[in-house]
């Protein structure tokens, strides 16, 4: 037997299944395509094509097969009425890569989660770590602040990101962060990031505002590179002596535009504060003259990051006010002086508040071209910040469905579509992500728009989101009745393909 299903011109075969531009489970007498897993009744929802309808969805070899109207037939049907099945959420900016995070992100609908800010280095042995280990899918840009390690030090922390309280590196080697390259360690810096993606890095991840050594002149030849390898750059941009907030985003516009070189802006929200509308309309305007340059937001108005990075370098000179604004999130507590300074010679995670207000956050929330990133923090080792756990489902239950911010479909296209976009030119395995339609893969997301919202607080991060009820990873039902299936682990490796 020998059934075609046609989708965006590209044919594949599984299972004895040809699947070539149909949305329709096609018959052929009595015979019919034997379906894995049938998703009846739901209320589908393709940010591509606009499809908005009910329909049937059915599921074999780890990809969607059939999309029908009609009833069909599977070895395991699930009735999904009243609920939308929605391609599985895309972050781009997910710091916690761990099984714990991952559990967390899978209850807030994830079902891709991306290293892209601060990267990982190496990164060969970074995924073979990962393998066979990981609930969603995976993946990293090569870090920048990693390869500095590598080369001043010849550490290999891999991710700065989720280093364990007794690694010290950071504390140790404080010149990773502070030290200039001379013109032979440039040389070498940009052979270890080449490296990297000869490993499978899905681009450079630029934390500039955490190596305030590393000059414009350093930065502007990791640009260079990344056009010539084709790559794009996540850029946290420049804190120290950047020029304003204005400047630091003027440094990497102007990099991308000599240069040609993608380039994606991490947490607007966060780098921008209250200048938002006006570096989106730098961003836009960027873009409207040729240049690849995109950006992306979470959506809550407090910050994280490690107490011991150099963003806090110049703490001894704060007002005793300015503590008052972090939050320890292990206890809880607001922090003094005396506490701030016996927490970074720990090392850790902290939230910082008072960055932006909530009017603005909301604006920023509700731009259709802005995408939906979690920067979500650790959970590996106790309490975090709450947007690991509920940045997706806080967007669809209190801006999309309370305060009616932005519609549902434009929610949806911000953390599908659009970030598979932003990586399918490094890999192509981004091209059957993001997307509800016959041939992509069945990484799928079903929630209740009546119910879905985020549950996790600044005082207690880790709570799971509500209302998400069904997630599957490659076809494997990883979350069943919002319950996460344990010891089984689906989640692949996204490599670059340069």
């Amino acid at each position: 037997m020998k059934i075609e299903v046609r989708t965006n011109g590209i044919i594949f075969l599984l299972f004895g299944i040809t699947l070539t531009n149909c949305t329709e489970l096609p018959r052929s007498g009595e015979d019919e395509v034997a379906l894995e897993i049938v998703l009846e009744g739901g209320r589908v929802m393709d940010p591509e094509t606009g499809l908005d309808a009910i329909r049937n969805v059915g599921l074999a070899g780890g990809k969607i097969v059939a999309i029908s109207e009609d009833p069909i037939e599977g070895k395991q049907s699930i009735d999904v009425t009243g609920l939308v099945v929605a391609p599985g959420f895309i972050d781009l900016h997910a710091h916690g890569q761990d099984p714990v995070s991952r559990k967390l992100q899978l209850a807030d609908g994830v079902t891709t989660a991306l290293e892209m800010e601060l990267g990982v280095f190496p990164i060969d042995s970074w995924l073979e770590k990962q393998k066979g280990k990981a609930v969603i899918n995976y993946g990293a840009t090569v870090g920048h602040l990693a390869a500095r390690m590598k080369l001043f030090h010849n550490a290999e922390i891999e991710s700065w990101a989720t280093l364990s309280p007794d690694r010290t590196e950071l504390i140790e080697h404080r010149d990773y962060a502070f030290k200039s390259t001379t013109d032979i360690e440039q040389v070498d810096l940009l052979k270890l990031m080449e490296k990297g993606l000869d490993d499978g890095g899905l681009g450079f991840g630029l934390g500039i505002t955490y190596t305030p050594g590393a000059s414009r002149a350093e930065i502007f030849e990791i640009f260079q590179l990344a056009n010539e390898r084709t790559v794009p750059l996540y850029v946290h941009v420049r804190g120290r002596n950047s020029g304003g907030r204005l400047g630091s985003f003027q440094e990497c516009i102007a990099n991308a535009a000599s240069t040609g070189a993608s380039l994606h802006f991490v947490h607007l929200n966060s780098s921008s504060g209250e200048m938002a509308p006006l570096v989106l309309d730098m961003i836009r305007g960027a873009a409207q003259k040729g240049v690849d340059v995109t950006t992306e937001a979470y959506p809550y108005t407090a910050g994280s990051t490690r107490i011991e990075s150099a963003s806090y370098d110049e703490w001894e000179s704060w007002p005793d006010e300015r503590f008052e604004r972090l939050q320890w999130p292990v206890t809880g507590e607001r922090l003094t002086r005396k506490s701030f300074e016996r927490y970074r010679q720990e090392g850790g995670w902290l939230i910082q508040h008072g960055g932006r207000s909530e009017e603005t956050n909301a604006w920023i929330v509700a731009q259709k071209d802005v995408m939906v990133a979690s920067d979500g923090i650790p959970f590996l080792y106790g309490p975090a910040h709450p947007r690991g756990a509920g940045t997706f489902s806080r967007i669809l239950g209190h801006y999309v469905r309370e305060e009616k911010k932005l519609e549902l479909m434009d929610a949806l296209r911000k953390m599908t579509l659009l970030p598979a976009k932003r990586v399918e030119k490094t890999s192509s395995q981004m091209k059957f992500k993001g997307r509800i339609q016959v041939g992509a893969d069945a990484d799928i997301t079903v929630f209740d728009p009546n119910t879905v919202v985020d549950r996790s607080t600044f005082e207690r991060g880790d709570v799971p989101s509500k209302g998400i009820a069904h997630v599957f990873v490659s076809g494997s039902h990883v979350l069943v009745g919002g319950t996460v299936v344990e010891d089984l682990f689906p989640g692949q490796a996204i490599i670059g393909s340069h």
